[in-house]
């Protein structure tokens, strides 16, 4: 319990004096609202449960005096996962609620729609739900930090994987057809080396496709050993159902973000544990769910925090965590910042970030620069092993 009440004490920031605003909207001496879109609709809605996840650790930290005594308010509205609807909300938050900045917006293509947006404005885009490159080059978009791992070095890692343990596999991908699956798939070809030419066959989606069934049924028919799986959640599922329907058995790898324990119980209900079990992906964070992290003061607290502060959500689901964690980040970036807090401050402390997250692997920080705009640097390998994500291999680069 002490542990637990140490590191409460550091997630928050005790109130202090403070100096009048610098005159940008959305902050007061008292207060400042950020503002986002996730999916609560939709065909990535599984998503939607970081926007919640966030709030409940924003007025968590609210409950012990804020942030240098202003309390965080956090409005997230509903795009869909439409990039178009992403624009016209985030536009109502700058012109309507006239958000301080902008946070944990979801999506790939809809943090690269709303970019030229901000930059344009000098309005901060931070900590998006996105590791594409498109989206770290602090030239072209100084004012827009994603936060997760990038997707080309995630791939890398699989193809690096591949090279060494199974040089000889005949390998599939099916992808999304926006930057973040073709990050995914150049990564892979750069990770496999001079073995590029065991990828035998590529399959791309669209986020407005129904299924994937005829995707999947082509890259069966390559043969393949292997089936690398570039997709969201709802895709996932289908890659592992059709696949089993297909009496196709290949070893999966996972991107990162559909692995969520639910997400994989679904997919092993609609195929097999067969189908499942041997499964391949990367992690940055702790599992709330898995037992060896039951007694680590982070859970611990993401579990009270969850109980408090979201009534009736299921605390397993680990988008809520990973809600709570990009909330600690942007906490400790507030914190930063200083009291005399302007966008232009705010920014500042985000590109120089040097963090230890709680919520993280051991081993990993948060750490940013103005050079260097992905904040998460290493992840692990975990296998999918009768029902659970087991580590597998120590924290490896994630920058490809």
């Amino acid at each position: 319990m002490r542990r637990l009440l140490v590191l409460a004490a550091l997630l928050v920031t005790a109130p202090v004096a403070l100096a009048s605003s610098a005159g940008d909207p959305g902050v007061t001496s008292t207060s400042v609202l950020l503002g986002g879109t996730v999916p609560l609709s939709g065909p990535a809605s599984a998503f939607g449960a970081v926007g919640p996840g966030a709030k409940a650790y924003f007025d968590y930290v609210n409950d012990h005096g804020g942030v240098a005594g202003r309390k965080i308010e956090y409005t997230y509205l509903d795009d869909g996962y439409d990039p178009g609807r992403t624009v016209q909300q985030t536009r109502q938050l700058i012109a309507q609620s006239k958000v301080f900045a902008v946070f944990n917006s979801v999506g790939t293509e809809h943090n690269e729609a709303i970019a030229p947006i901000l930059n344009q404005l000098g309005i901060p885009q931070l900590f998006g739900g996105t590791g594409a490159r498109a989206l770290a080059r602090p030239k072209r978009a100084p004012w827009t930090l994603g936060y997760l791992p990038s997707f080309y070095g995630e791939g890398a890692i699989y193809g690096r994987y591949l090279a060494a343990h199974s040089p000889k596999a005949r390998i599939a991908v099916l992808y999304e057809n926006s930057d973040y699956g073709k990050d995914l798939l150049a990564g892979l070809r750069k990770g496999l080396g001079r073995h590029v030419r065991n990828v035998k066959a590529t399959q791309s989606y669209d986020v407005t496709d129904p299924e994937v069934r005829s995707q999947i049924a082509r890259l069966k028919a390559s043969k393949a050993s292997v089936l690398m799986v570039f997709a969201t959640p709802k895709f996932t599922i289908q890659s592992f159902s059709f696949s089993n329907q297909l009496g196709w058995k290949p070893r999966f790898f996972i991107s990162a973000v559909s692995i969520e324990p639910t997400i994989m119980q679904i997919a092993t209900a609609a195929s097999s544990k067969r189908q499942t079990e041997g499964a391949i992906s990367t992690a940055f964070l702790k599992n709330p769910d898995d037992r060896i992290w039951a007694k680590a003061p982070a859970v611990r607290l993401y579990k009270q925090i969850m109980k408090r502060y979201a009534k009736g959500q299921d605390a397993s689901n680990v988008y809520y965590y990973y809600g709570m964690a990009v909330a600690f980040t942007m906490v400790d970036t507030l914190r930063h910042a200083g009291r005399n807090l302007t966008r232009k401050t705010l920014l500042r402390a985000a590109t120089h970030l040097n963090e230890k997250n709680a919520f993280m692997l051991p081993g990993i920080r948060i750490q940013t620069s103005p050079t260097d705009y992905y904040p998460i640097a290493k992840t692990r390998l975990y296998r999918y092993h009768l029902g659970r994500w087991v580590a597998y291999g120590p924290l490896t680069n994630a920058r490809g």
